[in-house]
C-alpha cells in the first residue's frame, strides 16, 4: 500500500515508456513499417539514457 505513494525513480519512469514504445512500435510494424522504425528509434534513444542512467548510478 505505500508503494502507491513512493515516487517513481527516473529510470523506472523511463523504463516504462520504453515498454510502451516497444509496444507500439510492435502493434505499427504490422500496418506501417517507416511509423514503427520511428517509433523504435525513440525507444531505442530511451534505452541508451536508462543505461547511461544505470552505469552512473553504479558508480556511486
Amino acid at each position: 500500500m505505500l508503494s502507491w505513494f513512493r515516487k517513481k525513480s527516473k529510470v523506472e519512469v523511463l523504463k516504462e515508456r520504453y515498454t510502451l514504445l516497444m509496444k507500439k512500435s510492435y502493434e505499427t510494424a504490422l500496418k506501417d513499417i517507416t511509423k514503427s522504425e520511428k517509433v523504435h528509434h525513440q525507444a531505442d534513444k530511451l534505452f541508451r539514457e536508462i543505461k547511461y542512467l544505470t552505469f552512473q548510478h553504479g558508480d556511486k
